[in-house]
């Protein structure tokens, strides 16, 4: 029996539902009785089955003296769904071979544990590189209690995000855009400043050709600047909050709520990257795509609140003294200062360059600093 062949097949099955099951993770499984599948089960929405439910049910009574293969370990907890250790030991699997141990702390080996007091034969970590991949917005959140970041700009060559006039439309071409939809929707939630709103107006939405998730739209807006005609007020399409200051304007904010957006006023005059990163995870908000400009994207990075960059470099110069960069803000005194990143790829797409990013070393921007 080819063990990595089922685990692959359930973790493909589990990528495919990737952005769609948030806060959970995406699980895959297999049930495999006599070197035929018998079930078949993912994980594809909030509060309704997990993985091993649906393969289950699909193997019926083959279930018993199977092997199940599952890319995370079955919940022990009562949650919005009862224990899926339980409904494994009650089907009469044989043997399971679980991709890796869930970083929930409501888990975390319990259920393991569960499965070997109940006679199963358990095997943990079979294609685990690959299992713990599925999950970075995930085990992100469980293990620090906030949203994990992707920090996202487009870019000319020579790190220009418009021109000094400030026209941006396009720097890169239409295949790096789409690209940036697929990330939408897998992220919980957009977040931009209100300068953004006022140069682009932008919609935030997921516009893939098959369709696809929008984000919570999120505006930080200090001083509640934003236009009550743009979209993001008016065109209905997805959420939106706006985080302000302490000093916003009380009228400004019943005119913003009157047009159905959420205020987020986190009590001091200026935003704390921090505590809006606190809010959201309360709000729980596992993942965040912060697709801002130069004074947003340097405001995360000065409270190394990023766990991802990506960076689109079209092949173009814009020069010019006065043109916006991708990172705005105060910046590094010394190069030895610097947010130093890793490359995990690198790619063309279509004319343009895409580089996947990861910072390295252990990020400062913690839940215990987040509350200061």
């Amino acid at each position: 029996m080819d063990h990595q062949q089922y685990m692959r097949l359930a973790i493909e099955m589990a990528k495919n539902t990737r952005g769609q099951t948030s806060p959970n993770p995406s699980v895959g499984a297999v049930v495999v009785k006599n070197g035929q599948i018998a079930g078949l089960g993912a994980h594809l929405k909030p509060g309704e089955g997990h993985a091993e439910v649906h393969a289950l049910h699909m193997a019926g009574e083959k279930a018993k003296g199977a092997t199940m293969y599952v890319t995370l370990e079955p919940c022990s907890h009562h949650g919005k769904t009862p224990p899926c250790a339980d409904l494994v030991i009650n089907s009469g699997v044989e043997t399971i071979y679980i991709g890796t141990l869930d970083p929930n702390p409501l888990v975390a080996g319990r259920g393991m544990e569960r499965l070997k007091k109940a006679g199963l034969n358990v095997h943990v970590g079979l294609m685990q590189k690959e299992a713990i991949e599925l999950n970075p917005f995930f085990n992100h959140f469980m293990k620090t209690g906030l949203p994990y970041v992707t920090l996202k700009f487009a870019s000319s060559l020579d790190g220009k995000i418009a021109t000094e006039t400030g026209h941006s439309k396009w720097i890169t071409g239409k295949e790096a855009r789409q690209d940036t939809h697929l990330y939408r929707h897998k992220h919980d939630a957009i977040l931009v400043g209100v300068k953004t709103v006022f140069a682009d107006d932008p919609s935030l939405t997921t516009r893939l050709p098959q369709g696809g998730k929008n984000p919570i739209r999120i505006v930080l807006d200090s001083n509640l600047r934003i236009p009550l005609e743009s979209k993001l007020l008016t065109d209905n399409a997805a959420e939106t909050w706006v985080v302000t200051g302490a000093l916003a304007d009380k009228n400004a904010i019943q005119a913003i709520e009157n047009k159905g957006a959420r205020i987020i006023q986190l009590g001091e005059e200026k935003i704390n990257i921090k505590k809006v990163l606190r809010y959201l995870a309360d709000e729980k908000i596992t993942s965040l795509f912060v697709e801002g400009g130069a004074t947003v994207h340097g405001s995360f990075l000065q409270e190394s609140c990023v766990q991802q960059v990506i960076s689109y470099i079209a092949p173009m110069l814009i020069g010019g003294k006065q043109a916006p960069s991708s990172i705005g803000g105060s910046g590094v005194k010394l190069v030895d200062d610097a947010f130093k990143l890793e490359i995990q790829s690198c790619e063309n797409i279509g004319k343009d360059l895409k580089i996947i990013l990861t910072p390295k070393g252990e990020s400062s921007c913690s839940p215990e600093s987040s509350k200061k």
